[in-house]
């Protein structure tokens, strides 16, 4: 055997071990859309009419949607706009911003849109627990409609439990998410094939014709049919923001082989199954199962739920992390469930606020048909703001020409405004739902954003520079030194930190060695170890220095100034305190924030995370000073 070979087959192990990985993470929440797809194209409210055209029409179009939505767009295409291999809106936000760096208005309108595409993401992590678990439990109705009055309850138990264990993290269960996905997904195309073979006319929806007639003869009618199909490429966004755990040969692969035969096979088996029995259109996923196995049906389905529900939740704590970093919202506690494992991380406050939005969401709507208007919205718009930005990478950072980059995104951006349009036909049916929510968290990104910038510019008006500051130092100065090392963090480089100056005024003291420290996030994931610190002696006991972390990093203070001794500061952990400085927000009467804005800013500065927990700072090693701030 070649040397080349032998190299070969541990990459091609690791890339099927990842792309099983894969299948629970990525594929969790489009894996369970056959549960309640097709139900709802034939619901009542769509207006769709029940016969073996419809059906066939039906099935061609939910075919192609896979093939040109999730296969075409995201699988060949989104997923080659990786930054440095991550994946997601934030990380394309990031992307598409540094290449407009020179354009400052382009710049913020994008951040905004970015912005406004996290928010509804956060939409889709508040649907996707409830729609799915409420429809994987639907289907005890099937086995006994007596047991009706207990889908709800049973729903909202579960999903309380499911928020209840996130603070143990994924590990323990995430060894079982594979092997009970393959499962999942071996089960989708048996019972798919089983009623293929017996109506197997239904596999005419191979031709796009079907497709095309099914939605020419909607009339106006044609967005309501639409707005339903959605619900078969919901997790379609999933591929590209888990690029980063996975990488794209894993994720493209899973699609190829497992996930897109299985989804295949088992809607065209629904529509076979209505070929034969128009009667079951009721619940065509659970009907499709031999009576025998409808229990084990339930059970099989509710578990898979329960995984496509966890890798939404666990979507919503990286991207608040990136968030975060990126500057979007306030430092929260971030607690790390995994000694080995980076990206294995619980929010306690996202995951409070989820668990109340996700329990509301059940209650409110009550079912999954009457939930599917507004999942609709969520991921559509997701799916839109994802193509527009696609087109600035294609464009300016690919180098592609005009016309080409025009031409690779005008079509998919009329097709998810389509999409879009079709959902939001049903706002005031439940579509309002996470639109609202939307609004909501992009007014608090935005005045936290504009609050802190305000923050900045008022803290640092008046502020002397590092080096200005040194320089008027009198060398017969009777101020004290103390043979210790202090660190004063600062969010501006070059100037002298407030907690600097009030230690000197108040405690008429100075330190050996002062280290004044500027954390910056870059927008790209991670940052090498070579280019993590920098630093500069400013003269007389002073250091600049300047550390970088990626938007997916957790920074850690004390061990990344450990690399400090490489540029000849060497620094003792246990003689070093850190200075921190606490603003007080105070109104000004003639402020150019908005006054909701401004107490809103107010709120989230209160309660904002400590500065020490987040960086990583032993508390019995910080001083905190506070100073009270106009803006």
């Amino acid at each position: 055997m070649s040397t080349a070979t032998l190299a070969t087959a541990p990459r091609k192990q690791a890339t099927a071990t990842l792309a099983l990985a894969a299948l629970g993470v990525v594929y969790g929440d489009i894996g369970t859309s056959p549960l309640y797809t097709i139900k709802t194209i034939f619901d009542a409210g769509t207006g769709v009419p029940l016969n073996p055209a419809t059906v066939v029409g039906a099935v061609s179009v939910v075919f192609w949607a896979l093939m040109l939505v999730v296969t075409l767009k995201y699988v060949v295409l989104i997923t080659r706009a990786d930054n440095k291999g991550e994946g997601g809106i934030m990380a394309l936000l990031a992307l598409a911003s540094r290449t407009v760096a020179d354009r400052p208005a382009l710049r913020s309108r994008l951040l905004v849109l970015g912005a406004f595409g996290a928010c509804l993401f956060y939409g889709d992590a508040v649907l996707t627990p409830a729609i799915s678990v409420l429809s994987a439990v639907e289907g005890l109705e099937v086995v006994t409609p007596t047991l009706k009055p207990w889908v709800l309850p049973a729903s909202v138990g579960i999903l309380v439990a499911l928020f209840a264990v996130q603070s143990r993290g994924t590990a323990a269960v995430g060894r079982w998410f594979g092997p009970v996905i393959v499962l999942w997904f071996s089960t989708l195309a048996a019972v798919g094939m089983w009623q293929i073979a017996q109506a197997p006319e239904i596999l005419q929806a191979l031709d796009p014709r079907h497709a095309w007639r099914f939605l020419a003869e909607r009339g106006w009618g044609l967005f309501l049919a639409v707005g339903a199909v959605v619900l078969a490429i919901t997790g379609a966004e999933a591929l590209y923001a888990d690029m980063g755990h996975f990488g794209k040969g894993p994720i493209r692969l899973a699609w190829s082989t497992v996930v897109l035969p299985a989804l295949a096979l088992n809607y065209a088996g629904q529509g076979a199954l209505l070929l034969r029995v128009p009667a079951a259109a009721s619940n065509p996923f659970y009907l499709s199962f031999p009576e025998g196995l409808l229990l084990p049906a339930v059970a099989l389905a509710t578990a898979a739920t329960i995984i496509a529900s966890q890798a939404v939740i666990s979507g919503a704590y990286s991207l608040t992390q990136q968030a975060m970093q990126l500057g979007f919202l306030p430092r929260m506690t971030i607690v790390h469930t995994s000694a080995h494992e980076r990206g294995q991380i619980y929010i306690p406050a996202v995951n409070g606020i989820l668990l109340v939005a996700v329990v509301l969401a059940c209650l409110f709507f009550g079912t999954s048909s009457s939930m599917a208007s507004a999942y609709g919205i969520a991921v559509t718009g997701t799916m839109l703001i994802t193509t527009l930005l696609t087109y600035f990478v294609v464009r300016r950072s690919w180098g592609y020409p005009a016309w080409v980059a025009i031409g690779a995104t005008a079509f998919f951006v009329a097709l998810d405004t389509l999409l879009l349009a079709s959902c939001s036909v049903k706002v005031l049916e439940g579509g309002w739902f996470p639109l609202v929510l939307a609004a909501g968290l992009l007014a608090v990104m935005s005045a936290w954003k504009r609050g802190r910038e305000l923050l900045s510019r008022a803290v640092h008006a008046d502020t002397l520079t590092l080096p200005d500051f040194v320089a008027g130092l009198d060398p017969g100065d009777t101020v004290a030194r103390v043979d210790r090392t202090a660190v004063f963090l600062s969010a501006e480089r070059a100037l002298v930190p407030q907690a600097l100056l009030h230690n000197i005024k108040h405690n008429l003291v100075l330190h050996r060695r002062n280290i004044v420290l500027t954390v910056e996030f870059a927008d790209e994931p991670t940052v090498a170890p070579a280019d993590r610190l920098r630093v500069r002696d400013v003269g007389r006991g002073f250091w600049q220095a300047e550390l970088r972390f990626g938007f997916t990093e957790q920074p850690n203070v004390p061990q990344a100034l450990e690399l400090a001794g490489r540029q000849g500061l060497d620094i003792d952990p246990f003689d070093t305190s850190y200075f921190l400085s606490r603003e007080t927000v105070v109104p000004r009467p003639s402020a150019t924030m908005s006054r909701w804005r401004q107490h809103l800013f107010e709120t989230l500065s209160r309660n904002a995370g400590r500065a020490v927990d987040f960086f990583g700072i032993p508390a019995n090693s910080v001083i905190e000073l506070g100073t009270r701030v106009q803006i």
